[in-house]
């Protein structure tokens, strides 16, 4: 009985033996709006990591013989109407917008990973009431519930986070819910429950793992969302309070009040949110592409 054949095209071959910084590289080169999101992305956290040894002054300390100072060398992004160092505030703003995005990202996103692979795999009532209650959810904007939850509860960092991750478990659960209800019909599933397997083995081993590309999508998109959700809050008085460095709260002290006098004041705040949303939702649409095998060879 002969063997059977097996032909390598030549280009298969050099990408085999490319190291890892060449396929690097070309992804680079395939996704370059990708690799830009990812070096903003990869900068925030940065930022946010080592803020203590790169900020030049303390960011909650007022110099009132300072105040609105221009652009200048020793405040390369002036100060605020309190006499702070805006770049300083900026820089540690950074890190409060990471804490809340991913916070609210990943427990947003888990909970809606629960969720919308039980709905699925039980379906019936169970998926019937479910999918109702993420309805209700679903019903309102993402602002104005979350406006809705933070005026129930009060304001601060821990109850910013719960108001933007509510809104964000019936996203989740309802894009996870419609791949897991494909998956649930592959028959390795019901050979699965033919041997006996419980329902949280199938669940955990056969149906979690092939949801994950579009979790993982949607993670990185919620980063983005919620950082802009709690600049909103913030900025509305109801997010983060002084003297907690925040973006939105920058632009609160000074968007409208000093946007002529001192146009400093709520321009770099803007440009820091506009930059880590853009950033993130760069990295989420490259993500995208290199998981969906549709789009990957495009």
């Amino acid at each position: 009985m002969s063997t059977p054949e097996i032909y390598i095209e030549a280009e298969d071959l050099v990408e085999v033996r490319k190291s890892w910084g060449a396929r690097l590289w070309d992804l680079c080169k395939r996704q370059p709006l990708g690799a830009a999101g990812a070096l903003v992305v990869i900068a925030m956290i940065l930022t946010s990591i080592f803020a203590e040894y790169i900020s030049p002054y303390d960011p909650e300390v007022n110099a009132f013989e300072h105040m609105l100072e221009a652009p200048n060398a020793d405040f390369w992004f002036g100060t605020d109407q309190f006499g702070r160092d805006i770049l300083t505030r900026l820089i540690y703003g950074a890190r409060t917008a990471l804490f809340v995005g991913f916070t609210c990202a990943f427990v947003g996103g888990f909970g809606g990973l629960v969720l919308g692979v039980a709905s699925a795999y039980f379906g019936g009532r169970f998926d019937l009431i479910v999918q109702r209650i993420m309805d209700v959810f679903m019903a309102f904007p993402l602002i104005i519930l979350a406006l809705a939850v933070v005026a129930t509860l009060g304001t601060g960092v821990q109850n910013v986070i719960i108001a933007i991750t509510i809104p964000f478990i019936p996203q989740c659960a309802r894009v996870v819910r419609s791949s897991a209800l494909s998956i649930r019909e592959i028959p390795y599933v019901d050979a699965a429950r033919a041997c006996g397997f419980s329902d949280a083995r199938i669940i955990l081993r056969h149906m979690v793992p092939n949801v994950m590309a579009p979790f993982l999508i949607m993670l990185t998109t919620f980063v983005g969302q919620a950082i802009l959700l709690e600049a909103s809050l913030s900025y509305l008085g109801l997010g983060v309070q002084e003297p907690t460095p925040a973006w939105g709260l920058m632009l609160q002290g000074g968007a409208e009040e000093y946007a002529e006098s001192a146009p400093w004041v709520p321009i770099f705040p803007g440009i820091a949110i506009s930059l880590a949303v853009f950033g993130f939702n760069l990295f989420g649409d490259a993500l995208r592409d290199l998981l969906d095998p549709k789009l990957r060879n495009r």
